[in-house]
């Protein structure tokens, strides 16, 4: 797993290292352009339920921390779906199972930053 920290809560939201390594894509072009969006997911585990949903602005920290030491292999197909509902009124909407990412298009070619 990996961790989003956001803003002052030193509570980080637990996401995949999969999902995490292209949401940290998306923010991190969406943000230096000063761009905002909204970030939401699923609470994950036994007992819990509902979603986060966080507004993702560039002057609020952000921290992301990864379990593995080596980056994640980047999908292009999925970093540009990513950045589309980035852009939509409804923002990225994270989903996984323990398994895998749900809607991810598959592997594809490992890529060093997001198409602009």
């Amino acid at each position: 797993m990996a961790y989003l920290y956001y803003g002052a809560d030193a509570r980080p939201a637990e996401i995949p290292d999969h999902v995490l390594a292209h949401v940290k894509v998306v923010a991190a072009t969406k943000l230096r352009r000063g761009e905002s969006f909204m970030l939401t997911w699923r609470h994950r585990g036994e007992g819990t339920g509902g979603r986060t949903s966080l507004w993702m602005q560039p002057s609020i920290p952000l921290r992301f921390v990864f379990d593995e030491p080596e980056p994640e292999a980047l999908d292009s197909e999925y970093l540009r779906k990513l950045a589309n509902e980035a852009t939509s009124s409804r923002g990225i909407v994270l989903e996984w199972d323990d398994e895998a990412i749900v809607g991810h298009p598959g592997e594809a070619p490992p890529i060093d930053a997001m198409a602009a």
